[in-house]
């Protein structure tokens, strides 16, 4: 099966977007599953973090679906809807959108540049959940706010939300991040455990000052990530729920991928993100899928002249964070 793709990343989480709405492309759900293990396999000549596959939907603009690199469907991805509300929106020429994925339509928009010379989109990430059944988390209580657990840790604190995707969320020093801690913790709670029996994504956070946040994570399906959207937006909630950064008033997110903005927004009781940074194209590729055998080959490959801003903008972030994540 011939495919023409794109490859594209959000703050550094790449993916490969495939167009079903336009092309006509057909997939199994085994097949899609199968598309993802293959084509993000960092061993052969590609690889990515995940697939985008872009569809048809009968209430929105357009549909996205989320494959990880092992195969696993995802209920979002932040950095990935950027990526998806750029390809909608410039197929349909729109400057607004709403996109169907696997728990909400969410709306998304073209916004201005984040830094100069990068496509910029700003997405909305929701519903925000802290019911333990969302996740889910079996623990003997309905929500887990700035709490230990002490089976996996007596000193951190975590907060526990699903945005949909299940995050669990604690604040920490220095030391701690620069430690195997996180490591050691994802891994347990992504492997066969009591607590987390779809597994979870973990984030590690540092406050560097007010309005302004480092964020680290290690992805269920992944591992650890440049970025990951719903993990930052989630992130930034949990600082604004512990009176560290402001409901309504942007956050700057640093990541080892880059950077975002993050506004949070209170209704309440409920709550929703905005989610704003880049959406950098790569290359087009057409590949020669062979589902049967397991393998494909790149027919043609053309780079793009995206990264280059991209770049710099990375380069900045670095030596901020080189001066800043101390303490």
């Amino acid at each position: 099966m011939k495919l023409d793709i794109i490859k594209g990343h959000g703050s550094g989480n790449d993916f490969f977007l495939v167009d079903e709405f336009t092309t006509g492309y057909s997939f199994t759900e085994t097949e899609r599953s199968e598309l993802a293990k293959l084509l993000c396999n960092r061993e052969t000549s590609l690889g990515a973090d995940g697939v985008l596959y872009i569809m048809n939907s009968e209430r929105a603009d357009g549909k996205m679906r989320v494959f990880n690199a092992d195969g696993s469907e995802a209920s979002m991805c932040g950095n990935g809807l950027r990526l998806a509300a750029r390809y909608l929106c410039e197929s349909k020429g729109l400057d607004h959108a709403v996109v169907e994925t696997m728990k909400a339509d969410l709306k998304v928009s073209k916004y201005k540049e984040l830094y100069p010379d990068i496509q910029t989109y700003q997405v909305e990430i929701s519903p925000v959940l802290f019911d333990l059944k969302a996740l889910p988390l079996n623990l003997p209580q309905p929500v887990l706010m700035n709490e230990r657990i002490p089976q996996l840790s007596e000193e951190l604190e975590f907060t526990a939300v699903a945005v949909p995707n299940p995050h669990l969320i604690t604040l920490v020093d220095t030391v701690t991040l620069k430690s195997d801690t996180q490591k050691l913790l994802s891994e347990k709670v992504n492997g066969p455990n009591q607590l987390f029996p779809d597994g979870v994504n973990v984030s590690f956070v540092k406050v560097l000052q007010t309005g302004e946040i480092y964020v680290r994570t290690f992805e269920r399906g992944v591992g650890f990530t440049n970025a990951c959207g719903t993990a930052m937006s989630a992130s930034s909630l949990v600082t604004c729920l512990q009176q560290l950064n402001q409901f309504e008033t942007a956050i700057d997110v640093y990541n080892n991928g880059g950077k975002v903005k993050c506004i949070v927004h209170q209704q309440g009781k409920n709550y929703r993100i905005d989610l704003i940074g880049n959406a950098t194209y790569l290359f087009n590729a057409s590949v020669d899928v062979d589902f049967d055998k397991g393998a494909f080959a790149v027919l043609s490959k053309k780079d793009l002249a995206e990264q280059s801003s991209y770049n710099r903008l990375q380069s900045e972030v670095q030596e901020y964070l080189m001066a800043n994540l101390e303490g």
